[in-house]
């Protein structure tokens, strides 16, 4: 069975992009952005990671257990916020006056986390998917490439402008870069 019925790479990948940041931008309306890890709480990430699962897990209902995604990603959350990473997509990666410190703690932590979120949704998705293993390796990479990218912005536009919606921006960036990023590659994994 197709991911999506009738949609097209692009179209699919749209919608996830719609769907993800979406759900990141829902949660901002319920969880403030830090910046500490232990400043965001095991109930802030379930609630952040809710905000997410839910768009998404309608989008894959045709092809997986909308509920399975959905709790898997909501476990994830929670695991990540309890051993002491926090909720990476709410973190403020702190500010450094070198970007190689930045790119490096951006790239550790989404690795870890990207790890953690895409082994718990593996869970949801391997059964009907043979190569779903690959999944877990798409979620790593794609937040430790976006980490360091929305930080670097995000610490420039907090540099620039002196306010703390730079370093907000910079994690609606990181955001948009792993919707697109997981969104190309669910498409091309789960269809």
């Amino acid at each position: 069975m197709p991911l999506v019925p009738a949609k097209t790479e692009l179209e699919f990948t749209l919608l996830w992009i719609v769907a993800t940041c979406g759900g990141f931008l829902m949660s901002l309306c319920l969880i403030e952005i830090v910046e500490k890890p232990e400043d965001i709480g095991v109930i802030q990430a379930s609630i952040g990671g809710l905000m997410v699962a839910l768009p998404q897990g309608l989008i894959l209902r045709h092809s997986i257990s909308a509920v399975k995604w959905i709790l898997s990603t909501l476990l994830a959350w929670i695991a990540i916020s309890a051993i002491g990473i926090g909720a990476i997509g709410w973190i403020v990666i702190p500010n450094s006056e070198f970007f190689a410190s930045i790119i490096l703690s951006g790239a550790i932590y989404g690795a870890i986390g990207g790890f953690g979120i895409g082994f718990a949704q593996w869970l949801a998705i391997r059964q009907p998917f043979p190569w779903a293993w690959q999944w877990i390796l798409v979620s790593s990479a794609s937040w430790a490439i976006a980490i360091p990218v929305g930080s670097i912005v995000g610490s420039i536009l907090h540099y620039l402008t002196r306010l703390f919606l730079g370093e907000v921006a910079g994690l609606a960036i990181t955001w948009l870069m792993v919707a697109i990023l997981t969104g190309i590659n669910a498409y091309r994994l789960f269809r």
